[in-house]
């Protein structure tokens, strides 16, 4: 998988398929950022996949139910 824009939406193989928020890069590792909120964490880009329609949505329900709770802004 070529390197995504800032922002993207991807899936970490390696923590049973998380998803999170493209950052950046460093070395050799790419930083993803939990849609919710939390701690960045690094990732193998071979070890990573775009995320699917059905996997955008659900995150980006949780994250709107998040903010709607406060949890997030």
């Amino acid at each position: 998988m070529r390197e995504p824009t800032l922002g993207t939406l991807i899936v970490d193989i390696d923590r049973e398929d998380r998803v999170g928020e493209f950052r950046g890069t460093a070395g050799p590792y790419w930083y993803l950022r939990p849609v919710c909120g939390g701690s960045e964490w690094e990732a193998k880009p071979e070890h990573v996949r775009p995320a699917t329609p059905a996997e955008i949505l659900s995150a980006r329900t949780a994250r709107e139910n998040a903010r709607s709770r406060g949890e997030v802004a």
